[in-house]
């Protein structure tokens, strides 16, 4: 997807909160859903946005929430289930919404069943849950090992790392950038925009290399 979304978060706490915050600053249009007072009202206090207090499955807190309009449900809540269950209400109500659901990493091939997109921001950050809900150029291959994320990134224009050459760019320890598609990378190669680059990346650093290769 490109341009500004139109996007309804369910659920406010840190990971809805922050992916909320990043979609924002991107200028998108985003609608938290959220079931608890006291975070609908921290929300509020510190953030100026839609905020709405309510189930993400009532069709009536959909609806308040302009679901006909939307073009991205992202379930983000602690719980798998839920999360499913909010997108797939949501589908219902707008069949060519995208819909995005967090889960655990166990479990992930059946929900692609139901949902275009699954994130697990526990080991990659809120940075890659908002890539994936505003279009996929963020793919990370879950199934390689605990400790690592492999990841194809597309170089985004405005990204701090566009246009240099890895010797250029102060990526962080933990970060390998392993080709460009054709070839094995080495310093002279240039992160072009718009082209994507296979990484090998430790968890705890994603949000960092995320932010210089997306923006």
């Amino acid at each position: 997807m490109t341009g500004n979304l139109d996007v309804i978060i369910a659920g406010g706490g840190r990971v809805g909160f922050q992916t909320a915050t990043i979609l924002a600053e991107r200028g998108d249009d985003v609608t938290v859903v959220e079931p608890k007072a006291d975070v609908v009202d921290r929300i509020a206090e510190e953030w100026l946005a839609t905020v709405i207090q309510g189930d993400a499955t009532d069709p009536d807190i959909l609806a308040q929430a302009d679901i006909e309009r939307a073009d991205v449900v992202a379930g983000l809540t602690g719980q798998s289930g839920l999360n499913l269950a909010i997108c797939m209400a949501a589908e219902k109500l707008n069949p060519d919404v995208r819909t995005v659901a967090r889960i655990d990493r166990a479990g992930a091939e059946s929900y692609t069943e139901f949902v275009d997109a699954v994130v697990f921001p526990e080991g990659a950050g809120a940075r890659l849950a908002a890539n994936e809900i505003v279009g996929s150029d963020i793919q990370t291959l879950e199934a390689v090992t605990a400790d690592l994320d492999i990841m194809h990134v597309r170089v985004a224009e405005s990204a701090p790392a566009a246009g240099k050459s890895l010797a250029e760019v102060r990526f962080p320890e933990g970060t390998l950038i392993i080709s460009d598609g054709d070839r094995v990378a080495t310093s002279e190669l240039v992160l072009e925009p718009g082209e994507r680059y296979l990484l090998a990346v430790e968890p705890d650093v994603v949000d960092e290399v995320v932010q210089l290769l997306r923006g």
